[in-house]
């Protein structure tokens, strides 16, 4: 939803790609996709806590592998993707009217 969100504000196909690649990957590294959240220097702990793509890595780590626990439970690691889908959902539909068709 936040690429939909930034293509309502784009003119061009080109300018929204390119500022998808620069939000995407620091959201994808700034989570606990890769490494645990643990092992992330203090500021990049704050960053991820904030990421809800962490929320979403830990429940799926959690639902995946046999006897894996979640750092925040598996209720919130479902709500806060959830939550933060809805809100982008709703400012991307807010948004849509600014498209030049």
């Amino acid at each position: 939803m936040l690429s939909l969100s930034i293509a309502c504000l784009m003119k061009s196909r080109e300018r929204f790609m390119g500022i998808g690649q620069l939000l995407t990957m620091p959201i994808f590294f700034a989570s606990s996709a890769l490494y645990s959240v643990t092992l992330m220097p203090g500021w990049l702990q704050a960053a991820a806590r904030l990421n809800p793509l962490t929320y979403r890595g830990d429940a799926l780590r959690a639902l995946m592998i046999a006897g894996a626990a979640t750092q925040h439970g598996i209720g919130i690691d479902l709500v806060v993707p959830a939550g933060v889908s809805a809100a982008l959902t709703a400012v991307a539909a807010r948004l849509s009217g600014r498209m030049g068709y």
